[in-house]
């Protein structure tokens, strides 16, 4: 089994930022990708990004949801097993229950229902 433990969520005002962080334990993979997702009230969780690696090595290039593209930043840690999203120029609509997910395949798919490890969920609030 793989745990998956999220930190760093909060309020903060539009234009701001946020760094999540991701820490993965247990169970490891030659080959992986971590992502982010995301569930606002009453919506479908959403793909945010992610990024795939082979044997400690990047293989994909990040992916990113269009709505957060140059706004957002994916990125790994391989010595503390931790993947990291940074979000700059936050938006109201950004606000959402942001869950961290694994898969132990590089290749990066942005539908849900092909990740089986998942965390529990940080809240981010983005206030106009």
């Amino acid at each position: 089994q793989v745990q998956l433990v999220e930190s760093g969520g909060g309020l903060v005002q539009a234009g701001g930022s946020l760094r999540l962080s991701c820490a993965a334990s247990g169970r490891t993979f030659s080959g992986a990708a971590m992502g982010w997702f995301r569930q606002a009230p009453g919506k479908e969780r959403e793909f945010v990004a992610a990024i795939g690696w082979s044997d400690g090595i990047p293989y994909y290039q990040p992916s990113y949801q269009d709505s957060v593209k140059g706004r957002f930043t994916i990125s790994r840690d391989n010595n503390k097993n931790t993947v990291y999203l940074q979000m700059n120029s936050l938006k109201p609509e950004d606000t959402a229950v942001y869950f961290c997910s694994a898969r132990a395949t590089a290749v990066i798919i942005k539908s849900p229902q092909y990740w089986p490890y998942w965390g529990q969920g940080t809240q981010v609030t983005v206030s106009s």
